[in-house]
């Protein structure tokens, strides 16, 4: 059972501090708290919007060199009495796309991140991040296809949308629908905190979805929509 929290809640993030690094299935540590994955292509904004997430402006490592991270980093969050829960990790997954690495490197993450996805218990949400000023490309689609096929809470968020006009966004939220079967995106600014908000409530109604053994996919419903400016 989860306490209410206000509209437009953000948690206090207590503590934050890095886990692991796993580059392979066995070098992660045992299931626990409730896992959140975001993925993304190389230069979505991914390091920015986990920092933005922990409240700290050091915890992810930011770089000009798209593909830095190269194995599964867990970050672990303990979040204030307020929050619904009181503990939950953050995983980020190597970025995809023109990452600056070995074509043989690239391979390995493939595996590496289906495998994860596949038999971790403790993965309650896969956060898809799409730059918006890009669009939806076919790896995204591709991508929460197969999380659907393999019945794991997906949640679409487009990054960046603080460089977008109120016409492109309602252009874009369209286009994803369409794209996504229906499911609103949520849109987001890691600079700003735009959207913040509506991310950590896709986090707390999966883990609570997650805890209570729902339906896979009962966490990932359409969140609320709101008036552009």
């Amino acid at each position: 059972m989860t306490r209410e929290r206000p509209s437009g809640f953000v948690p206090d993030v207590v503590d934050a501090i890095f886990v692991a690094e796993a580059r392979d299935l066995g070098g992660m540590p045992a299931p626990g708290p409730p896992e959140i994955a975001i993925s993304g292509r190389s230069n979505v904004g991914k390091s920015t919007l986990l920092n933005r997430l922990a409240g700290r402006k050091g915890l992810a490592r930011t770089s000009k060199t798209p593909g830095r991270t190269r194995g599964l980093v867990m970050f672990s969050l303990r979040l204030g009495r307020a929050a619904p829960l009181s503990e939950l990790r953050l995983i980020d997954l190597p970025g995809y796309g023109y990452a600056q690495v070995s074509r043989s490197e690239r391979q390995t993450w493939q595996p590496l991140i289906e495998g994860y996805t596949r038999v971790r218990s403790s993965l309650a949400l896969f956060v898809i991040l799409i730059d918006s000023r890009r669009g939806v490309e076919d790896e995204e689609r591709q991508l929460y296809e197969w999380l659907g096929t393999e019945h794991v809470p997906a949640q679409i968020v487009l990054t960046k949308v603080d460089k977008l006009s109120a016409t492109e966004r309602g252009l874009l939220r369209e286009r994803c629908r369409k794209t996504f079967g229906g499911r609103a995106p949520i849109m987001i600014s890691g600079e700003t905190g735009e959207g913040v908000p509506a991310l950590w409530a896709a986090i707390f109604e999966a883990a609570a979805a997650a805890a209570a053994g729902s339906p896979p996919g009962d966490s990932t419903s359409a969140p609320p929509e709101v008036e552009e400016p």
